[in-house]
Formats: C-alpha cells, sequence, structure tokens
C-alpha cells in the first residue's frame, strides 16, 4: 500500500506542475472497513451543494439557532448584556448564510460511516452541533481573512468589518467566533471518548489554517519588493493546503470518523491523501471564479488580481508568458485599478488560461477518482464521490 500510495503521490506531483493526467498503474489495495448501513439514494439540495435530504437540511439548520441561545447564555453569566447581543448578532450576520458544506459535510460523513447501532437521534444530532462547530470556524477565518483582503462582499452582502461600520473591532470578533466552538464542543461532548480527538483536530487544523493565511499574505506582501518571485506552483500547493484543503475537507470528514470510532493510521493516510488533494482541486476552482465567475452567483467580488494574491491563474500564467508579457504582469499585477486589473485579464485571456482550467479540472477529476477507487471502498469509497461530485463543475 505504501508503494501505491507514493505512486500516486508522484503522479499527483507531476500533474500539479504540468497539466497533464499521467498513466497510473493500479497497485495493490487497502480497503476501509465495510459497513452495513442502508442508505437511501440521497436527494441534492441546489441550496446546500451537499447530497443531503430536504428534511435532514431543515434539521440541520433548526439546530442553529439553540447553539446562539446556549452561547448567549453563557455570556449572560457574565454580566455583559451589550456584548451578548452583539454575540448574537455577530453569529447570525457571519455563521449560517454560505452553502453550510463543510458542516453538512460532516453529517454526511458521519452517516455514511458509521454502523446502523451508532445512527441514533442523538448521535445524529451531535453530528449537527458538530457541523455547526466547523462552519464557525469557517466563519471565524472568513471574518478575518476579508479584513486582510480588503475585501467588499461576503455571500452577496457587506463583510462583517464593512457592516455599519464596524471596523477592526471586527478582530476580536473573530476571536469571539473562535473561543464559540470551545464553549461548545465543551458543553456537548466532554462526556464522550473521542472529546480530546475532536479537540485537538480543531486545535491542529485552525494553527496549519493560520500558518497557510500567514504564507498567503507573506507572499502578497513580498510582491512588492520581488515582484512575481515568489509565485511559483510549490509556493502555491503550500498555500492553499494550509490554508483551505485542511479545515474544508480533512476536518469534517476526520471529525466523523473520530464520532464513528474510526481509528485506524492506514485509513487515516489514505483518507488524508485524498482529501488534500480535493482539497487543491477546490482551491483551483475558487480562484478560477474569482475571476471568471458571475458575482451574482458566487456572493462576492474577487479581488486576487488588486490584491497580489499568488492565486493559481498567476501562477499558471507565468507558466506560459514570454518576456514581454511578464513585464506586462510585472507592471500591472497586484494594482488596486480597474485599467491595470483589466490589463491583467486581457493578459490571461491571450494566454487561453480558460482552457488550460477546463483542462485541468477534467484531469484533476479522471486522477482523483482513480485515487478514490485504488485506496476506499464500500462507503467510504461512496463517501468520497460524494463530495468529489459535488465540486466537480461548481460555480459558486
Amino acid at each position: 500500500m505504501y508503494k501505491t500510495l507514493t505512486t500516486f503521490t508522484k503522479a499527483l506531483s507531476r500533474r500539479t506542475t504540468f497539466w497533464q493526467c499521467n498513466a497510473v498503474t493500479a497497485g495493490r489495495q487497502n480497503h476501509f472497513r465495510s459497513t452495513s448501513v442502508d442508505c437511501s439514494p440521497p436527494v441534492t439540495s441546489v441550496v446546500t451543494g451537499v447530497s443531503v435530504s430536504k428534511d435532514e437540511f431543515e434539521n440541520f439548520m433548526a439546530v442553529f439557532p439553540e447553539l446562539v441561545k446556549d452561547l448567549t447564555d453563557t455570556s449572560l453569566k457574565l454580566n455583559v448584556p451589550d456584548a451578548t447581543e452583539w454575540l448574537e448578532n455577530l453569529l447570525k450576520y457571519n455563521v449560517p448564510g454560505g452553502k453550510n458544506n463543510r458542516g453538512l459535510t460532516l453529517v454526511t460523513s458521519f452517516k455514511m460511516l458509521s454502523t446502523p447501532s451508532d445512527l441514533t437521534y442523538e448521535n445524529l444530532r451531535l453530528s449537527y452541533i458538530l457541523g455547526w462547530c466547523v462552519e464557525i470556524l469557517q466563519a471565524y477565518q472568513l471574518v478575518l481573512d476579508d479584513i486582510m483582503d480588503n475585501a467588499i462582499t461576503r455571500r452577496g452582502r457587506p463583510c462583517w468589518y464593512r457592516h455599519n461600520d464596524i471596523g477592526l473591532m471586527a478582530v476580536n470578533d473573530g476571536i469571539l467566533l473562535e473561543q464559540a466552538i470551545y464553549q461548545l464542543l465543551k458543553k456537548y461532548f466532554k462526556d464522550k471518548p473521542y472529546y480530546t480527538h475532536i479537540v485537538e483536530l480543531f486545535y491542529d487544523v485552525t494553527m496549519k489554517s493560520a500558518m497557510g493565511q500567514c504564507l498567503d499574505m507573506l507572499t502578497a506582501k513580498s510582491f512588492k519588493s520581488t515582484k512575481l518571485e515568489k509565485f511559483t506552483m510549490d509556493n502555491y500547493i503550500a498555500i492553499v493546503k494550509y490554508k483551505t484543503a485542511y479545515y474544508s475537507f480533512f476536518l469534517p470528514v476526520f471529525l466523523a470518523m473520530r464520532m464513528t470510532n474510526i481509528n485506524d493510521q492506514e485509513i487515516f493516510k489514505q483518507s488524508k491523501a485524498i482529501l488534500l488533494e480535493m482539497g487543491q482541486f477546490f482551491q483551483v476552482q475558487d480562484d478560477y471564479l474569482d475571476c471568471y465567475g458571475n458575482p451574482e452567483v458566487t456572493g462576492k467580488i474577487g479581488t486576487d488580481i488588486e490584491d497580489g494574491k499568488c492565486s493559481w491563474l498567476a501562477v499558471v500564467a507565468l507558466q506560459k508568458v514570454n518576456s514581454e508579457q511578464k513585464k506586462i504582469m510585472e507592471d500591472n499585477y497586484g494594482i488596486d485599478d480597474p485599467v491595470n486589473v483589466a490589463v491583467i485579464k486581457d493578459l490571461y485571456g491571450q494566454l487561453k488560461l480558460q482552457n488550460t482550467y477546463l483542462l485541468y479540472e477534467e484531469e484533476s477529476y479522471k486522477l482523483i477518482s482513480t485515487y478514490i477507487q485504488l485506496l476506499s471502498r464500500g462507503s467510504s469509497q461512496d463517501m468520497f464521490f460524494t463530495f468529489l461530485e459535488k465540486i466537480y463543475k461548481r460555480t459558486l
């Protein structure tokens, strides 16, 4: 199995560099445990983007007001009513307004990995609560990320720091959101055998995400002095892995694994490899949509070019440019002016980056599919394919 895993890692690395699908020889399979859970065919919710039934989506959403009450009740005990009211507004504005994909990914994973005896009402509700903890983590990171990116909109409305002139007070709000996670974990999971594992997962992934954000900002900041020197594929992959892939894909599934008492290290290694590759695929899509997506659909106005971000489009453009075109990028990239942004977008058009992206999307899908087939089976394989199908050719 190690040989198979190593072979695929090399193949993925070559694909990342050259954006061409390599022939992969199937090796020995190491399977996940099979489960006998009977799952009826899922109903795709257009609202959420994850395969869940309408009833389950509504059940998931119904838990959120209860969690807001839990958190505000805790705050009330501190006798700070103004801060308690602020916390309530903070949670309601920033947490439930998105697609809730990460939280619902956890719920879906829990159901697909569970044995029938695990699928109790209590455990399912706990999966909803843990899913909301992941959504709060997402909100905490977005609140701070929008400040650092000087973003304008998020989910179709002003970013929190721009809402009612909140400004840099939103930094403390990010801290409040992060602490809310651990309040909920303590309240609902402290007597569970997996409590320590899930707390450590949140600590570990939060640290990795912060390091990824740091690398992202350092790369963008270095643009002023080193221009495009740090815009390499290796740098890009490191940013994506730590900033996005761990908390968007690895965290929800691994939390569900701990809930369902999956503790096998070989399974962890196989799952991590698949999930981090999906996370990279997801972020490349995000970078593409930042430039070419419809803001009315995505809910945000892309700013990667003017922010000087080390995006997939910029990195691939640098792999294709001649000396004259590179000078155009150096003179116009990272400047917050519509004229300069238009120049960069025109250059992307000359380089046919949209076609390159479409090729990347197809080849990534095929390679990840093969990877899933080699390293998983049964309910686990179904779970991974469910997630892959939901992000393939997404437009938001």
